[in-house]
């Protein structure tokens, strides 16, 4: 079985940090990109200190997300329906 590439938009939050610690503990999914508009650039493991050795990851724009199999939105309220048609086209 092959396994399902997930990217995660606002990854740097609480909820965002929490799925992609889940995540990355599922055998069949490979988290392919996360993001996060303040901490571009930077190891994911420099916000979630509890992901250090679990991931090389490190944090890209939004508007860089590629397309991937399952698109997890991780946005303040209201965010996500901003750019609703976009994130669709992707996943």
């Amino acid at each position: 079985m092959s396994r399902l590439r997930a990217s995660i938009v606002g990854a740097s939050g609480y909820a965002g940090g929490e799925l992609l610690r889940l995540l990355l503990g599922h055998p069949h999914v490979e988290v392919a990109q996360v993001t996060s508009e303040s901490h571009v650039g930077k190891y994911v493991y420099s916000v979630h200190p509890n992901l250090r050795g679990r991931t090389t990851l490190a944090f890209s724009l939004a508007a860089d997300v590629r397309e991937c199999d399952v698109l997890f939105l991780a946005l303040p309220h209201g965010e996500a329906m901003q750019r609703i048609d976009h994130w669709c086209r992707l996943a």
